[in-house]
């Protein structure tokens, strides 16, 4: 059996592998690690998302670096901040055991006056995103003319994303005679380019078939009307009551429209894409890393270095242009050794494209019916069996079960069943396509001035009213406030009310049940290196400036 210590990590490093609990050496880096300690040379490694990547260039870089040295030798660059910080956290714990080690993360959205303070004090390794990376370059915050070592990190991302002439530019800045390691999903065109124009007989190495998407992958499709999308994509949600996924959509319109929808019908979803701000980015993530939200509706871009290991499902809303992009796509499932299931919903239209795809990915995609109702509905009373069946019993209970016993002896067993289920699922829709039609219109209404008003009429009087220390130029709205609020609280459609938004602050209100909630919630929250503060609001005071209250309040929703 293969272990790390065969691979030539040095004692540091296998420290390091130890305390982590790596056992056995994935197959890229089992392939790559002994190559690059071994010899100095140019490396073009092909390998899915999630095939342990980064300690397959990390390790190697941590033992061959000089850690007494102050001067930048390694350059990892990545696509999105999101991946950048989690290569950076990454090396920082293998390297945990070299004490002069410093790895610098820079990235867009953060203080760049920051960054640069920490380059000065010595770097030995910069992890970097491509466009904050160059423009450190241009203003000379940066020296990378001495690197050794050059990882291109997700290669086909960061071309996908319109970085070929950043890499270009920011390669150049760089020595001929250094090692450079690029690590890829796939080899579009672009990407050979580059090995091509920038790397020395480069070293190929390929994990499973090129081009090919990861076998734990059940790969599905659907044929469903463009109308129907949706009631496909609710079909496949409510199919799988454990569902973790990401849902894919074209454009960042049709991201929050379908978002709505989701929370409108009662899933915890939230949508991510590019007219968020980097605070509403993070929040968003942060909410769905922990599983506060269910179902991440993105685009192709903001959707970049999503690194998160437990995703069930990966649904394409609709069938992306390129191969290559689904094959992205899909790659955020079936990670870690877990199996994971990708599905497409297309047009009939659409279905030469199929035969593309099982042809590009050397695999097979199975043709799926949609469910019916009565399906769906017996799914979801197997999977509430089986949690109550589940339920730990609380010992504090003992002392009320007579009175509860008491309280229902008059009914029998499958009476007190069916009321049980009838009060779980009475909100269940068995005809989804009037649903649909049904909370569109909802939908166009709740924005209404008529709707709003009787939202602020009706609403409770045992509310606490609480400050938060963001608005508008935080790229806010009273609507994406409260999604927010909902989704990261975790709360229903009508727990959040009385939303106010003003330029620097906001104001919202929910039942007092959940005060505590909302307080401890908000606790130690830093979003882009900003603390976001949440204050309860005291009768007849508000801690908006007297000077700029009037002035900058706006209509309660």
């Amino acid at each position: 059996m293969t272990t790390f210590k065969s691979l030539g990590l040095n004692a540091s490093l296998l420290k390091a592998v130890e305390k982590l609990g790596f056992e056995t050496p994935t197959e890229v880096q089992h392939k790559v690690i002994p190559l690059l300690l071994k010899n100095n040379t140019d490396l073009v490694a092909l390998a899915q998302t999630g095939t342990g990547k980064t300690a397959a260039f990390g390790f190697p870089m941590l033992q061959r670096i000089d850690e007494e040295d102050r001067n930048t030798q390694g350059l990892i660059i990545s696509p999105t901040r999101e991946l950048c910080l989690q290569i950076t956290n990454e090396m920082t714990t293998y390297g945990h055991g070299l004490k002069n080690l410093n790895i610098v993360a820079i990235y867009g959205g953060a203080n760049i006056s920051e960054q640069a303070k920490k380059i000065k004090r010595g770097a030995q390794i910069i992890v970097a995103t491509p466009g904050r990376l160059k423009d450190m370059i241009k203003r000379k915050l940066v020296n990378i003319a001495n690197i050794r070592y050059c990882v291109l990190d997700e290669a086909d991302e960061m071309l996908n994303m319109g970085f070929y002439e950043d890499i270009k530019d920011i390669l150049k800045n760089t020595p001929n005679d250094k090692d450079s390691w690029l690590f890829s999903a796939t080899m579009p065109p672009e990407v050979n380019i580059i090995a091509k124009k920038f790397m020395h007989d480069p070293h190929e190495i390929t994990i499973g078939t090129k081009n090919s998407s990861s076998k734990n992958i059940d790969h599905q499709y659907y044929i469903v009307s463009g109308r129907e999308r949706y009631n496909a994509l609710r079909a496949v949600v409510s199919l799988n009551p454990e569902i973790f996924a990401c849902v894919f959509c074209r454009t960042k319109i049709e991201t929050q429209k379908v978002a709505e929808k989701l929370i409108s019908d009662g899933y915890k979803a939230a949508a991510i894409h590019g007219d968020l701000s980097q605070n509403q980015r993070d929040a968003v993530m942060q909410s769905f890393r922990k599983k506060r939200i269910q179902l991440l509706i993105a685009t192709d871009v903001a959707a970049r270095g999503i690194d998160v290991d437990d995703i069930t499902h990966v649904i394409n809303y609709q069938l992306p242009d390129e191969i290559e992009t689904y094959t992205h796509r899909s790659g955020r499932t079936g990670r870690a050794g877990k199996l994971g299931t990708s599905i497409i919903f297309i047009t009939k239209s659409d279905q030469r494209k199929i035969r593309q795809i099982e042809n590009k990915l050397q695999t097979k995609l199975s043709l799926q019916e949609m469910p019916s109702p009565e399906t769906i509905f017996g799914n979801k009373i197997s999977h509430w069996v089986e949690q109550i069946k589940s339920t730990s019993v609380l010992s504090d209970l003992n002392a009320y079960l007579p009175k509860a016993i008491k309280g229902l002896e008059e009914l029998d067993k499958e009476t007190l069943i069916e009321l049980m289920l009838s009060r779980e699922f009475k909100a269940f829709d068995f005809n989804p396509k009037l649903n649909d039609h049904g909370s569109e219109r909802n939908g166009r209404e709740r924005g209404s001035k008529r709707e709003r008003s009787e939202r602020k009429i009706n609403a409770p009087k045992d509310k606490d009213r609480f400050f938060i220390n963001v608005g508008a130029r935080d790229q806010y709205d009273w609507q994406t406030l409260k999604d927010f609020l909902r989704s990261f609280l975790n709360l229903g459609q009508d727990d959040v009310f009385q939303v106010e938004v003003m330029k620097n602050f906001s104001f919202f209100s929910t039942h007092k049940d959940h005060r505590d909630l909302v307080l401890k919630s908000f606790e130690n929250l830093v979003m882009d290196e900003r603390k976001v503060n949440v204050e309860l609001t005291k009768k007849g005071k508000t801690y908006a400036p007297k000077s700029n209250f009037k002035k900058n309040r706006k209509k309660s929703r």
